[in-house]
């Protein structure tokens, strides 16, 4: 049996947190879209946070965009956390929070696997 490292698991994972929770802000419930407005977010700002966090999910399911992918969720969780702060619904923070952790995560690991390529390559074209 193949083992699978959790360094392959969980961008995954992340991905479909921001699948779900895309399609939550841009179906969004009489209750979500309430908080946006209570938020004071334009009617229409559910779409373009479902729309960046479900462009993030995509981004996070190659390994060749999961950097990208991984920056642009954390971006996404961090205004996301800073909203219910600002808000006092501090009980709400704990979700953006991990996402935002585990997307600092996930874009660490990409980028030390990006920048050890290079020597990687570099050390097989000396073995050749």
């Amino acid at each position: 049996m193949s083992k699978i490292s959790w360094r392959q698991v969980l961008p995954l994972a992340l991905a479909a947190f921001f699948v779900v929770g895309s399609l939550t802000n841009i179906f969004a419930p009489g209750s979500i879209y309430e908080e946006y407005l209570k938020w004071g977010y334009p009617r229409w700002f559910h779409f373009v946070s479902g729309s960046l966090e479900l462009t993030a999910a995509i981004l996070l399911f190659r390994a060749p965009s999961r950097l990208l992918g991984a920056a642009l969720g954390c971006t996404v969780m961090l205004a996301a956390l800073a909203t219910v702060i600002i808000h006092g619904e501090h009980g709400h923070a704990v979700p953006p929070l991990v996402a935002a952790t585990l997307s600092l995560v996930v874009g660490w690991t990409s980028l030390r696997k990006r920048m050890a390529l290079p020597a990687m390559d570099q050390h097989q074209r000396h073995v050749q």
